[in-house]
């Protein structure tokens, strides 16, 4: 991860971060899962150089065995592979999850669990959500219902920000660009990754590269941000809105009311 985040552009600290995160994990002389069973994530964070952040990037890679954040670093991002790890979800549901739903992340699933989407499809019925529900409570860490989202969580305004300075470099062709390993036969380096703070808050952005996006010819409009948060790893897709009053302008995919508040500033702002 430290080699990738340099290679790409990242925040020196940040890059310094893991690798002296990747030196304490290396010197341990206990395993890091019996440290999670024995004192969770908790334990992790008393050892030395392991933030916050970086506790909980182990957690979840002793739990799920792999590692979302190197996979996308990698260009390996498969939303299809990734959906079909929550229990009860095979091959067929998770494509039509990404494919009818336009689910990306297991915070797309968690949030169409809530809201019915997932209870209106086909072949989902109210048992099969509720273990859905539970498996994604305990994988996100979740302390409360997360349609409202985690305390912490960026603005509207940030992430549009981000998304502005993201598109900008893009289009100036100033930025690092990784070759993804779906729907990119020739092994190209073709889609630009940022790499970008605001604060103490990274994040990493990229167009989405999902077989939805490529479906409606999305791949140079919809932006994938990924954020750190108090409970982990967090996502939001920044699109460019095709209805109503909000049409033309650029809004957070599940947050458009956020959007729309934020319109008369937007205005003034222009004047």
């Amino acid at each position: 991860m430290a080699g990738l985040l340099a290679e790409q552009g990242a925040n020196p600290f940040r890059v310094t971060a893991y690798r002296h995160g990747a030196e304490t994990v290396r010197r341990l002389q206990r395993p890091v899962d019996e440290i999670l069973r024995d004192e969770d994530v908790e334990g992790l964070q008393r050892l030395p150089g392991i933030g916050d952040r970086l506790a909980i990037a182990i957690r979840d890679i002793v739990r799920l065995g792999r590692s979302p954040m190197l996979e996308r670093l990698r260009g390996e991002t498969d939303p299809v592979e990734l959906l079909e790890t929550v229990p009860g979800i095979g091959r067929v549901q998770a494509l039509r999850l990404h494919e009818e739903l336009g689910l990306d992340s297991l915070e797309d699933l968690e949030t169409a669990a809530h809201d019915g989407r997932l209870t209106d499809l086909a072949g989902f019925g109210s048992k099969r959500v509720s273990g859905i529900k539970d498996s994604l409570a305990t994988r996100l860490g979740r302390l409360r219902p997360p349609v409202q989202g985690p305390p912490g969580d960026p603005t509207v305004e940030e992430l549009l920000d981000v998304d502005r300075e993201y598109r900008e470099l893009a289009a100036a062709d100033r930025l690092h660009k990784i070759a993804p390993r779906r729907f990119n036969p020739t092994g190209e380096a073709w889609l630009p990754i940022l790499h970008t703070s605001r604060g103490e808050r990274h994040y990493t952005a990229l167009f989405s590269n999902t077989a939805h996006a490529h479906k409606v010819g999305k791949t140079g409009d919809w932006v994938i941000l990924y954020y750190d948060t108090a409970f982990g790893e967090r996502q939001c897709t920044v699109i460019t809105s095709q209805f109503g009053a909000l049409k033309g302008r650029r809004i957070v995919r599940g947050r458009e009311e956020e959007c729309a508040r934020l319109e008369p500033l937007r205005a003034t702002l222009a004047r």
